[in-house]
């Protein structure tokens, strides 16, 4: 898997790597849900566990590809998971346009969340390659590359799920990211050198544990620290009650199809980007992480009972909230992180960073489900959304005595 010696690690071509990968897995949003319930005459329950697993497998799995990339290296790791991509994503395509078991769909999502080595490995080969001080600068591109997958998938994603394979719709997209992943594969393997040197493999030893039960433990002994990651945790559950039952509620209540429920998507995802590109960047620094992080709870509240009550009041209030929604979850992931960051001691903190993204990655397992379970219960179309205003709520009020070191009277640690 060598490649040739003028090439060395850059951010550019890790930035491609998992920008390409990403605009791939955005591709099968607007969609994947729809079909699940629709075309395999499924529950909405069991419709959004065919999202559920793909985050709860890569749950499990990120440490071990972890853990494999310090023995073997970065590159390897990441050309098999992208690999690993273009195969589930073909599988996905064959099993949306001639399967008839969900078991191939949960399948094929089961078998791609394994193979999501893509974003923790691409974290390492940054911090392989990045100085201290351009630490922060590099994770941001992992930021911009979800940023943009998540502007484009979904935009183009519902513009190809409306081309029909056999009567079905999505195929179509999901051949598209496995075309992608399969380009991205190829320029992986010729245009993206290894970040670990020979002589520092085997050095660190990580569990396999997706929890790191010891780092959880240093976090809660941190009051502040403790209720930041609840607030993340509890914020993350109820934002993704949306994930799969917002295509649901587009097409029952408001008979938006496929390509309609991408460009709102896409809507979403440009205003998400630029207050994380634009607004966040100018407030930081002078406004304060705790501040920030209440302030994008807050919007996320108003912008879920805004969505809740759209059915009775027209789609423009669908359309607002979701836009509200983006400059609120733009606002307080950004901060959150900070916040977490800048309270943990120097020594602790890739620890206590990776306490609070398993919080937040045990959520986008439980909050898919959550939704489904509601979106197909006696409770209504709208519970999912006013469930998600309850929790955004209830993080809102454990966020009020979240502060961060630079707000007066709260000593630095």
């Amino acid at each position: 898997m060598a490649v040739p010696a003028s090439k060395k690690p850059s951010l550019g071509a890790i930035f491609l790597t998992i920008f390409l990968d990403l605009l791939g897995f955005g591709l099968v949003l607007p969609f994947l849900a729809e079909e699940a319930r629709d075309t395999f005459h499924s529950t909405a329950l069991l419709a959004t566990l065919v999202s559920a697993v793909y985050s709860l497998m890569g749950f499990f799995f990120v440490p071990v590809w972890g853990r494999v990339s310090d023995r073997v290296g970065r590159r390897p790791v990441l050309l098999w998971s992208v690999a690993a991509t273009a195969a589930s994503n073909l599988g996905l395509g064959l099993a949306l346009a001639y399967g008839n078991s969900i078991g191939w769909l949960f399948a094929m999502r089961m078998f791609a969340g394994i193979a999501t080595a893509n974003i923790s490995t691409a974290s390492a080969y940054i911090t392989d390659v990045t100085s201290e001080k351009d630490r922060a600068r590099g994770m941001g591109l992992i930021g911009m590359a979800f940023g943009l997958g998540f502007v484009l998938g979904p935009g183009v994603g519902g513009v190809l799920a409306s081309i029909e394979v056999g009567g079905r719709h999505g195929p179509v997209a999901c051949f598209v990211a496995s075309a992608l992943s399969i380009g991205n594969l190829i320029w992986a393997y010729f245009g993206l050198a290894e970040s670990l040197p020979p002589e520092l493999r085997g050095k660190r030893t990580r569990g396999l544990s997706p929890l790191d039960f010891s780092a959880a433990k240093k976090t809660f002994a941190d009051p502040a620290l403790g209720r930041a990651v609840i607030v993340n945790f509890v914020a993350v559950a109820s934002f993704a009650n949306l994930d799969q039952t917002y295509r649901f509620f587009n097409k029952d209540l408001f008979m938006m199809n496929e390509r309609q429920t991408g460009v709102l998507l896409a809507v979403i995802g440009v205003a998400a980007a630029g207050v994380q590109g634009g607004l966040v960047r100018k407030l930081s620094g002078v406004v304060a992480d705790s501040a920030m992080l209440r302030a994008g709870i807050a919007l996320q509240l108003v912008a879920f009972s805004m969505t809740a009550l759209a059915p009775g009041v027209g789609k423009w209030l669908l359309f607002s909230g979701g836009v509200v929604l983006a400059i609120g979850n733009g606002l307080s992931q950004p901060s959150i992180s900070a916040l977490v960051s800048k309270r943990a001691l120097p020594s602790e903190r890739g620890a206590i960073l990776g306490t609070n993204q398993s919080a937040a990655s045990l959520a986008r397992v439980i909050g898919p489900a959550m939704g489904g379970w509601l979106y197909g219960s006696s409770f209504g179309k709208a519970s999912p959304y006013w469930a998600a205003a309850s929790g955004m709520g209830l993080a809102l009020l454990v966020a009020m005595s979240v502060r961060d070191a630079r707000e007066p009277g709260v000593a630095a640690r």
